[in-house]
């Protein structure tokens, strides 16, 4: 309805039903209206019309794809058994970064999704790793991790989670706001931190995968009851319908020569099987592994990927001129990558099923939306080769057992300051001390974390620690130790950073198979970007930019508020 009134007198002059306008005239353009009207009219009509054009120049729907584990060499690694219409297609057809980076550590999955989607580094937005230690209660904490609501649609312990311990606003949030809400936003994933993550604070769902029930499933945070499509798509149980299937590979076997031959020394296997080697005859194993075995499987990303269209449909995402955003993450390969290496036969074959998928979502938006969409795909880090394999070729390699180095420190600490529990706790690549015990006994902290770091260096297999008090100086030229200051959130980090010699992975229970992430080298840190659809001239660049400069290149794109605490910069080969 367009409708113009007297400012002073109320008065309607005229009614149309034209964008549902308001406008209300002052008292001195009021009789010059009734005479220019007519003339200007037509002239109206044409600004409205073309300001709406420029509204619809925003896409129908934004879908933002995370490979979960992807490294950028993947891309081209498998590229001659690409199809033409997935990975390809992004590459050929869109803007590709080839030398995007993670800028801090530690590389994991909750960092690098709030990463992505906040445009920071952990340094702000707080989410310092999957599960670190809490100072102020005295436990560990998992990243999405909500006592406070309870599961919708799944096992109990499941749906504690949500977005709470994100302390910054996500590129879909900025959406929100920026559109009155009347944006949708959905996030999917096999896990709960890649959907609910990316989905940021306010959205119309977020839902993950539940390995005890076989459905998607949410929170109260969220919802009451799960709408009524996701019912539908969970009495569907496609899980059930992938698990009847044997995973053999996508091509013959003899030509997957990208990777290390069958049944290798350096790669895990499932409850049940004796080798890991093809075929996986995943009715059996489900038996002793139940249903949650799909995510280790290639398809855990069908499943995904079904779920993520059903979402498309269910929500009728970019059915009108209000842009609004799916963010889905591939889960599959990080589990994949984790069981049987980066060099294993599995994960090749789960990037070429994975490439099916991403052709069928493309061809799916084509005919749905036409050419009114955008896609960007990147990854959440990377992936070390299997250190043990790396020792075989005579490369850098090798591991540090996280219980020796605390036993070694603790060792080393009694030696010095006397015998007690000076160290509360060791996780994410950092040391957590008992500040109260440190000053009860009368030690400086300053000096005492000086003379832990010290300590720390001379452990075999450690390159590189840091005291919080010199990563709060945040004046780093060196690169690597820019990327611990990136790492380190003052509020909830801990007192000592530790950086491990390349090719070394830290744990317990490695063994001399499967593989992990998490370090500030290359092999982590080097992931795709890639942005295709409306908007997007092909290109490449080899100008190194960083994981934070995605949310705000969206920002600019989609012409909305830049996240709260945005740190990267756009990507300005895609506006030149």
């Amino acid at each position: 309805m367009f409708i113009i009134t007297h400012k002073v007198r109320k008065t309607v002059l005229y009614t149309r039903t034209h964008h549902n306008v308001i406008i209300t005239l002052k008292p001195y353009f009021y009789e010059r209206f009734v005479i220019l009207f007519m003339k200007r009219l037509l002239s109206l009509v044409f600004i409205f019309v073309s300001a709406a054009s420029v509204s619809r120049d925003r896409p129908k729907l934004v879908v933002g794809i995370v490979v979960d584990q992807m490294r950028q060499d993947y891309l081209y690694r498998f590229n001659n058994k690409f199809a033409e219409g997935g990975f390809k297609r992004l590459m050929n057809e869109g803007y590709q970064f080839k030398n995007a980076h993670y800028n801090y550590v530690p590389t994991h999955t909750g960092p690098g999704h709030a990463s992505i989607y906040t445009g920071s580094t952990p340094s702000y937005h707080g989410i310092i790793g999957n599960i670190w230690y809490n100072k102020t209660n005295d436990r560990s904490i998992y990243c999405v991790a909500d006592a406070s609501v309870n599961a919708v649609g799944g096992s109990e312990q499941r749906g504690k989670m949500s977005p709470g311990n994100l302390k910054a606003s996500t590129i879909t949030d900025e959406l929100l706001l920026t559109t009155n809400f009347r944006s949708k936003v959905i996030g999917v994933s096999i896990k709960d931190r890649g959907s609910i993550l990316p989905a940021g604070h306010h959205p119309t769902g977020a839902y993950w995968f539940d390995a005890k029930t076989g459905n998607f499933m949410t929170s109260d945070y969220y919802m009451d009851t799960l709408p009524a499509w996701v019912k539908s798509f969970n009495k569907q149980k496609k899980v059930n319908e992938y698990l009847r299937n044997d995973w053999e590979t996508l091509k013959p076997i003899d030509s997957y020569k990208e990777s290390t031959k069958d049944n290798v020394t350096y790669e895990k296997t499932f409850k049940g099987q004796e080798a890991p080697a093809f075929p996986y005859k995943l009715s059996e194993l489900v038996k002793e592994n139940g249903v949650g075995i799909i995510s280790t499987t290639p398809y855990g990303n069908s499943l995904v990927m079904d779920m993520a269209i059903s979402s498309i449909e269910g929500e009728d995402l970019g059915n009108d001129d209000i842009t609004d955003f799916l963010a889905v993450s591939f889960s599959s390969t990080d589990y994949v990558g984790h069981v049987f290496g980066p060099n294993s036969i599995e994960l090749e074959d789960t990037y070429l099923r994975l490439d099916m998928e991403i052709k069928r979502l493309l061809d799916f938006l084509d005919q749905r939306l036409g050419d009114d969409y955008l896609v960007f795909l990147t990854a959440d880090h990377g992936a070390i080769e299997v250190p043990s394999f790396l020792q075989d070729m005579k490369m850098v390699g090798g591991y540090v057992d996280r219980i020796e180095l605390t036993t070694y420190l603790s060792d080393k600490l009694n030696e010095r300051f006397g015998k007690e529990k000076w160290i509360k706790d060791v996780s994410s690549n950092q040391i957590f001390l008992d500040h109260d015990l440190i000053k009860e006994k009368g030690y400086d902290p300053y000096k005492f974390k000086r003379a832990l770091r010290d300590i720390v260096i001379s452990f075999d297999g450690v390159a590189n620690a840091y005291t919080a008090d010199e990563l709060l100086l945040r004046n780093a030229t060196d690169p690597v130790k820019k990327l611990f200051e990136n790492g380190y959130h003052q509020k909830m980090s801990g007192d000592i950073a530790v950086g491990f010699i390349p090719g070394y992975l830290i744990g317990s229970g490695y063994g001399k198979a499967g593989t992990s992430h998490g370090s500030g080298y290359t092999y982590d840190t080097h992931i795709p970007i890639l942005f295709f659809g409306k908007g997007i001239k092909p290109g490449k660049s080899v100008e190194k930019v960083a994981i934070t400069d995605i949310a705000p290149t969206l920002s600019m794109l989609l012409d909305i508020s830049l996240p709260d605490v945005c740190t990267g910069q756009p990507l300005m080969a895609i506006f030149e």
